[in-house]
């Protein structure tokens, strides 16, 4: 059991304090409190936030108690994002909306009904401005600046607001409001996790366990998966679209994706990997990547039919022989049945940011019947059965 929960763990802080309290649970008779915080800052779960997830179902199958903290609270203030500025706070009906979002879309993972959703508004909405000033004397400006992106920020003379060095407290505490033993996270929430320790302890608490779990990359093969970064397979996804975003990860990343995103057995994964190395075509590597993690989040039916449609779509057939989703001519914005490539191409993938789409028709990754334009401003006429492809996998003919 001990290493099933540990699979895959990049840190566990204190080294043997999984252990300690699984012992320290079972004296006392009871189940351990899990934690998992996260600041509903954007509206989709993707296969990042699923390694967190997976393991917190490991912990939700043992029978221990599971408590989701929505940070409805210090989503509105904003976590430092680890770059070199402050995330934007959001407004009170961003958080609602996007949380309420996060929720339902937890039960593709883990067992809704038999977990507990607490709103750290209800604690910290509640703080004195006497109580804050206690709470932040239980931390010294030294112990925040050896947050990585604080001293870089610091070194560097980018400001930093008083905000985002609040912020690791408030995280901090709700650990101490929840009684918390362990905290899940990725790498990048070490820091915050760690800051629940300490605050615990200050207030005569037993210190939680930390787990961090590793953050997966996302489709470019560099950066994490972000949504921000457009490199993320959500898992909401349709079958279609995770198949084939899942199709296109650089063969880098093969690896990685078949520890952090499948549900293979451990020697189904030994023996993938192995494949890898006796010099198996990647691709159908991540056909069998692809189809499982299709399985996991809709159905084994559905997963056989993204993979019969990717193979016609992009492996078998020609630009003309292609699926086109038709779109008809009157739903779109238009003067004179003209559009610039740009504004045409924003209305059909409309989820996607302006400077994205500019970004991508520059790449040359926008056709017209079968021509690349790279020109973003270039006067397209819409003409019936005129075909559009936008990135990869998109392809759009007017009606």
């Amino acid at each position: 059991m001990i290493n099933q929960l540990k699979e895959n763990a990049e840190i566990i802080l204190p080294e043997n304090g999984l252990e300690q309290k699984i012992q320290q649970a079972e004296k006392e008779n009871r189940k351990l409190i899990i934690k998992l915080g996260f600041d509903p800052t954007a509206p989709d779960l993707h296969l990042g936030h699923a390694v967190v997830l997976k393991k917190l179902k490991q912990f939700q199958d043992l029978g221990h108690r599971i408590i989701i903290v929505v940070g409805s609270f210090t989503a509105r203030i904003g976590d430092p994002t680890g770059k070199n500025k402050a995330r934007k706070p959001l407004t009170t009906e961003q958080v609602q909306h996007n949380a309420q979002t996060y929720i339902s879309q937890l039960s593709k993972i883990i067992e809704v009904e038999k977990t507990e959703v607490v709103f750290n508004s209800n604690w910290l909405d509640a703080l004195s401005f006497s109580e804050v000033i206690e709470l932040m004397s239980k931390v010294t400006v030294a112990q925040l600046m050896h947050r990585n992106d604080f001293s870089k920020r610091f070194s560097e003379n980018t400001p930093i607001a008083m905000h985002e060095l609040v912020y690791p407290i408030l995280q901090g505490l709700d650990s101490v409001r929840i009684s918390c033993d362990i905290e899940m996270g990725g790498t990048d929430q070490l820091f915050n996790c760690t800051m629940g320790r300490q605050l615990q302890e200050s207030h005569h608490q037993p210190p939680q366990t930390v787990m961090c779990m590793p953050l997966l990359k996302g489709l470019d093969g560099k950066e994490k998966m972000s949504k921000s970064l457009h490199n993320t397979i959500g898992l909401t996804d349709e079958p279609e679209e995770m198949f084939g975003k899942t199709m296109s990860i650089p063969d880098s990343l093969i690896n990685e994706f078949i520890n952090l995103t499948t549900d293979f057995s451990s020697d189904e994964k030994q023996n993938l990997k192995l494949k890898i190395i006796g010099g198996e075509n990647p691709m159908m590597v991540k056909k069998l990547i692809a189809k499982n993690i299709v399985s996991q989040y809709h159905t084994p039916e559905m997963a056989e039919r993204a993979e019969k449609f990717f193979t016609n779509q992009f492996q078998n057939k020609n630009f003309e022989e292609k699926i086109f989703e038709a779109i008809l001519i009157h739903s779109l914005h238009h003067k004179n049945h003209i559009l610039p490539l740009i504004e045409l191409c924003q209305q059909l993938k409309t989820t996607e940011s302006k400077s994205f789409i500019r970004r991508l028709i520059e790449n040359g990754g926008v056709q017209i019947n079968s021509h690349k334009i790279t020109k973003p401003d270039e006067e397209v006429q819409l003409i019936q059965h005129t075909k559009i492809k936008i990135g990869k996998r998109t392809f759009f003919e007017l009606l």
